[in-house]
């Protein structure tokens, strides 16, 4: 999992394409879940978060854009 420091060091392009990288992992591992094939349950939660991480770190890149737009 990486921390958002680490995350801001990427480029968009970066950023979108892990972040379609985990959404399909946790698609992935919910279905191990319901299935009970899961090894750890805690990735899923890591895997929300990273997400979570990489859509604020955008949505503040495109704040940033729009205020320079300005």
């Amino acid at each position: 999992m990486s921390k958002a420091t680490g995350l801001r060091e990427k480029t968009e392009n970066d950023l979108v394409n892990r972040r379609q990288d985990l959404t399909e992992q946790l698609f992935k591992m919910r279905f191990q879940s319901a299935t009970g094939a899961l090894d750890d349950p805690q990735k899923v939660k890591g895997a929300r978060r990273e997400i979570a991480r990489i859509n604020t770190i955008l949505r503040e890149r495109e704040i940033e854009a729009g205020k320079k737009a300005e």
